[in-house]
């Protein structure tokens, strides 16, 4: 991969704080594997004035040697090998006064920067010191950092309560590709692939532009599943161990909450998660959960009673890799052919109408563009009954402040989807549930999201509103 694709908000922003008069402290932060080094080097191509990168579990001292080779590139072809990290800055410093020059932006970027920060090296503090004593002051400066570990960026840099506090003069979450980037993506590179197998794509690795890098050209979707995950040599066999323990220095429990809440297809509160992994619902949870949430593995939603809860969400997993790791990559197999020789079964077309929900919260703004509600404030949840029999569960409530809600029910299938006369009736109940149980005084608008929409047979009368999967592409 080497054009820089999309991103097109991004670059905009990278370039009205590159022009801006001022000292800059930019901290991208964002899912592992989502493209951030690849943005800022392929952005500020020739204009860096320091670069250097950390390096993944190396000890203090590789971390050091890693920071004096950035100082000989950068020009300063004496420099020792740090003993500690406030001399470090100070030797940046040194660099830098030599290179500033008024009018002209002097770009600092240090990547992998919570690799940087081992036991009791004193990192932060050194930063701190660097930025507060004499880099803020420099109106040429841009300091950009970023780094795999996206918990350590926000708990460091973003939300540091020491020397650091407020010093951040911007961050920026950078997101996996959309639907529509994927497609872009895969154009650029000869890929004459349809939206539909997109979709099913997606469903398997996400918008993540290293996992889109791995693709063959000359395969068919299914067979560039089955190399990236079963083939012999499978370069994304050993993925999932690899982004947790690169992450999160203890990572067991991390692993346990994802793999608990793989298992429950309607997701988990957090008393739930609680019961299930024997993790006391405390700060240690609330840490956990969070960092997964900034890592991009999970995400939630409010609940709704009699009216939407601040207090209660529902986490359910949203990173698609990890969906499809978990539920097909487990278990052992020697078949390298084995997703396309499955790919037709009922237990992976269960699997994409689950998946494809996922892909629809990824795309909630796609769809409410499509709804024509995107300029309507809204709040978006998962709703499931706690007293009607059987149990009545929404997939998606669109709840908007014109008091309606899109009520959406989402089916993946190949073609226009048909609702059946049994199915006609449980979308009454389900919406008479719903209308019972919370209470709210509001209109209810049955919504159908379907990649081909519905077929308009004798039962579609009380469906108000279709999203279709050309609708989720733009």
């Amino acid at each position: 991969m080497d054009k820089l694709i999309g991103r097109q908000e991004e670059t905009k922003i990278l370039d009205k704080y590159f022009k801006s008069k001022k000292a800059e402290f930019v901290a991208i932060y964002g899912r592992r594997r989502v493209g951030k080094t690849f943005l800022i080097k392929k952005h500020f191509a020739g204009k860096f004035d320091f670069y250097m990168s950390g390096t993944i579990d190396a000890p203090k001292s590789v971390q050091f040697n890693n920071f004096r080779e950035g100082l000989v590139n950068a020009g300063m072809t004496e420099a020792k090998t740090p003993e500690n990290w406030q001399d470090a800055f100070f030797m940046l410093r040194q660099l830098l006064e030599k290179k500033i020059r008024r009018g002209r932006r002097c770009i600092v970027f240090i990547d992998e920067i919570p690799c940087l920060d081992t036991p009791k090296s004193g990192f932060v503090g050194a930063l701190d010191h660097f930025w507060n004593t004499w880099a803020v002051d420099q109106n040429s400066i841009m300091l950009i950092v970023c780094g795999s570990s996206t918990s350590w960026i926000i708990n460091n840099i973003i939300d540091n309560h020491g020397g650091l506090h407020n010093r951040i003069t911007h961050e920026m979450y950078l997101r996996q590709f959309t639907l529509g980037e994927t497609e872009k993506y895969l154009e650029e590179y000869g890929f004459d692939y349809d939206r539909f197998s997109i979709c099913q794509l997606y469903m398997a690795i996400g918008g993540v532009p290293y996992y889109l890098s791995l693709l063959d050209n000359t395969k068919s979707v299914a067979q560039n599943i089955d190399s990236l995950f079963f083939g012999q040599s499978a370069q994304l066999q050993n993925e999932f161990g690899r982004l947790f323990k690169s992450l999160f220095k203890n990572a067991e429990p991390y692993l346990q909450v994802i793999e608990t809440l793989a298992l429950a297809p309607g997701g988990l509160t957090r008393e739930e998660i609680a019961a299930k992994t024997k993790i006391p619902s405390g700060a240690r949870l609330t840490l956990i959960l969070s960092d997964l949430e900034n890592c991009d593995f999970i995400s939630h939603s409010r609940t709704r009673g009699k009216k939407i809860r601040d207090n209660q969400h529902i986490y359910q997993v949203c990173d698609m890799f990890t969906m499809f790791y978990s539920k097909f990559c487990r278990r052992e197999t020697s078949d390298e052919n084995y997703w396309t020789n499955i790919s037709k079964t009922t237990a992976v077309a269960s699997w994409q109408g689950l998946a494809f929900e996922r892909v629809c919260f990824l795309h909630i703004n796609q769809i409410k563009n499509a709804l024509g509600i995107a300029k309507i404030h809204t709040e978006h949840y998962s709703w499931r009954s706690t007293f009607t029999e059987p149990k009545s569960q929404i997939d998606l409530a669109i709840e908007r402040a014109d008091r309606m809600a899109n009520i959406c029910e989402i089916k993946f299938c190949d073609a226009p989807y048909t609702i059946t006369k049994d199915e006609d009736m449980k979308l009454r109940v389900r919406l008479s549930n719903f209308k019972t149980e919370t209470g709210a005084n509001i209109g209810l608008l049955l919504t159908f999201i379907a990649p081909y929409g519905i077929s308009g047979g004798k039962y579609s009368g009380q469906v108000k509103d279709v999203v279709t999967m050309e609708e989720l592409f733009i």
